[in-house]
């Protein structure tokens, strides 16, 4: 009988003695240490991770959550925000882009076609500023012309015109001025000096007159032109044995009829006793007048 209680209290001390091993560690607060992470060759230790207290109310736990989303939220709005700049490529910001793309003197896609055509053809110019003066004399978009095929032909002085009558007069050196020069004297054209392109005038600097086309920067005059070999022929109205010169002169007045719309010299009025005026008028009936 002794030996079955024995037994018998053998049985129950033991659970109970681990039950109350389990109680003390559970009262002490430790935690088992965590198991470690192996990352490279080194092995760290991670902190513990944050217990939740069971004895708080669900709904404080829940509050106190929506606070710490709330400071994270405030935190990541106050952050300074990047400073683009040229030094890593990045555009400033612009604070209005629609105001800064208004422009009435922005260059149209035909303007600058004729652009490309002027550089294909040697045309040496430069970009200036608009001209508009109290709007009857104005070009929008004007150039500076100084010379043409890539340079070789200088022209002088440099003249403020349009695009389009720049274009026209290269097109009528390359195709007809040189040639005819060749023709005539073996020798190519050197310099043309010009009498101004822009000037904000009326025709023939008449009171009352329609505004001239040279108040477009739509016109040029010619008074002189110098051949390589330094031949200079002065535009105006030959002798009678000046058989070349007059072929030339009247060449240049019947060919340029393809490529301008006016075209007035020597013999037409007293204005135009010195020099050749070419302009690019746009008539309704689409008349050109080459007198």
């Amino acid at each position: 009988m002794s030996i079955a209680l024995s037994n018998r209290f053998h049985r129950y001390l033991i659970p109970a003695s681990l039950a109350l091993f389990a109680l003390a560690a559970g009262c002490s607060g430790e935690r088992p240490p965590r198991p470690q992470a192996e990352i490279g060759n080194a092995d760290i230790a991670l902190p513990p991770a944050p217990v939740a207290s069971a004895n708080a109310p669900r709904e404080e736990r829940v509050v106190g959550l929506a606070e710490e989303i709330e400071n994270n939220a405030n935190e990541m709005t106050t952050q300074s925000q990047p400073h683009y700049t040229g030094d890593y490529g990045f555009a400033a910001p612009v604070q209005n882009p629609v105001s800064t793309a208004e422009n009435i003197y922005a260059m149209s896609n035909s303007d600058a076609a004729c652009r490309t055509r002027l550089k294909r053809l040697g045309v040496v110019f430069t970009e200036k500023s608009p001209i508009n003066q109290s709007g009857s004399c104005r070009i929008d978009n004007p150039i500076e012309v100084s010379g043409f095929n890539s340079g070789s032909i200088a022209f002088k002085p440099a003249a403020t015109l349009n695009c389009q009558v720049t274009e026209a007069f290269a097109r009528w050196i390359k195709g007809d001025l040189q040639p005819s020069a060749r023709l005539r004297y073996l020798s190519g054209v050197n310099t043309i000096h010009n009498a101004g392109g822009y000037s904000c005038r009326t025709m023939n600097h008449r009171r009352g007159a329609k505004m001239s086309e040279h108040s477009r920067g739509n016109a040029i005059d010619v008074t002189k032109i110098v051949l390589n070999n330094g031949k200079s022929i002065t535009v105006r109205k030959p002798s009678f044995f000046a058989f070349r010169e007059k072929g030339l002169l009247n060449s240049v007045r019947s060919d340029a009829c393809d490529y301008f719309t006016t075209v007035l010299g020597p013999g037409y009025n007293r204005e135009h006793a010195d020099h050749f005026h070419f302009d690019l008028m746009q008539r309704r009936s689409g008349y050109r007048a080459c007198k």
